[in-house]
């Protein structure tokens, strides 16, 4: 029962991982306006590029991931013989 739901819990697809992006992204930028709200200037400005910058660093790394995962499971399957 808790292999099922722990499997609710991987990204499998690149549409996942595009939607998981997005919903990081969504958060980042409301966040990143209420930065610019608090600390007006320079300091919200920046504040707002380092949560953006976090989503892109985490959208990479979750795309290598999958993409590392799909190599992992390609070499793990023996290769068809001719």
């Amino acid at each position: 029962m808790l292999k099922k739901i722990g499997r609710l819990f991987v990204i499998k697809t690149k549409f996942e991982a595009y939607a998981i992006i997005y919903a990081l992204a969504l958060g980042a930028t409301a966040r990143g306006s209420q930065y610019l709200v608090e600390y007006p200037g320079w300091g919200g400005k920046l504040l707002f590029l380092a949560t953006t910058g976090a989503v892109f660093l985490a959208g990479a790394k979750i795309l290598d991931c999958l993409r590392y995962e799909k190599e992992k499971r390609n070499a793990q399957q023996p290769a068809a013989a001719d």
